[in-house]
């Protein structure tokens, strides 16, 4: 069984931890190949050389924008119909889309757990989003897991602003908005305040021009216990696509409704599964995909290729 490990070094983890590499080779050592990226033009060449040669199972460590990043070029190596089996393990602050799938804890003592029993490991056919930003006359597509604008993005900038403090400083920014969204006080307006931008859900265009919040994702929690998503999964063809126009004063004390993995609802609310949808902004506008922040004037999502995903827990 050949199996390779892609490791991001620039993910938190590695970063805080200099020795992790170190414990990453160790576990794998004369059962799996080890390769250490630091830029995207690295994770290209390496998935291109594993792609040429095969490979069983593709671990991939670091952060969600690692997973992302590691689909992403993974898909182009070996073409979408020929992936292998793919592993997330943590590597960065939070790595919420590993969370989804079981993959909680040191990565160096998951790996070696994986590696153990790789004569049985359990996977399961996931969706993925497909996710094409336009720019002016350039495109450019990534395949993912969760996308977000309007709050997401604006919680994303105040979130890396005070430092990515995972998920203890995530829970502090919520605190505050949900406080300060009954009064509707400045820094819950801040991140609530609907952002000017126009949705089509499988070609019919939704009737607001301003959204407070739009997701779409394939997991369900989407961080600190945030259910936005509760209905991910249902449909490998669908994705779940939640968008709210509600001011601070009406979205913030719904939190908990988001909690119990419940219809936010709502005046105008969008909550249920489309093929696809696409996000325009009056210019170019700010969205997330796994924790990255990125900036497009268009945004088309759809569902992406499905992946066979080793997990210790199904979710």
């Amino acid at each position: 069984m050949r199996i390779d490990v892609i490791a991001n070094t620039t993910a938190r983890l590695y970063r805080n931890k200099p020795s992790l590499l170190e414990d990453m080779r160790s576990a794998a050592a004369g059962v799996a190949e080890v390769h250490p990226t630091t830029h995207v033009d690295e994770l290209d060449a390496v998935c291109a050389k594993i792609a040429t040669r095969g490979s069983d199972l593709v671990i991939l460590s670091g952060g969600d924008g690692s997973f992302m990043a590691g689909v992403t070029a993974l898909a182009r190596a070996f073409g979408e119909a020929r992936l292998p089996r793919i592993a997330l393990l943590p590597g960065g602050t939070v790595a919420t889309v590993a969370r989804n799938f079981g993959m909680v804890g040191d990565p160096a003592a998951l790996l070696r757990r994986l590696l153990d029993a790789r004569a049985s490991l359990r996977s399961a056919e996931r969706t993925t989003l497909r996710v094409r930003e336009v720019r002016g006359e350039s495109s450019r597509e990534r395949i993912g897991f969760i996308f977000g604008t309007g709050l997401v993005a604006r919680f994303f900038e105040v979130y890396y602003a005070d430092g990515a403090r995972g998920y203890g400083g995530a829970a502090r920014i919520v605190a505050r908005v949900f406080a300060e969204s009954f009064v509707s006080g400045p820094f819950a307006r801040r991140i609530l305040d609907p952002l000017p931008l126009s949705i089509e859900v499988d070609g019919q265009r939704l009737p607001p021009d301003r959204w407070s919040l739009v997701c779409a994702a394939v997991v369900r929690d989407l961080g600190i216990g945030m259910r936005v998503t509760y209905r991910a999964g249902e449909d490998p063809d669908r994705l779940h696509l939640v968008a709210s126009p509600l001011p601070p004063h009406a979205l913030g004390p719904r939190a908990p409704l988001v909690l119990l993995g419940r219809s936010i609802g709502g005046p105008e609310h969008f909550d249920d599964l489309v093929r696809t949808f696409v996000v325009r902004f009056p210019s170019e506008g700010p969205y997330v995909l796994d924790g990255d922040m990125l900036r497009a004037e268009a945004v088309h999502v759809s569902a992406g290729p499905r992946i066979e995903l080793v997990t210790f827990a199904a979710r």
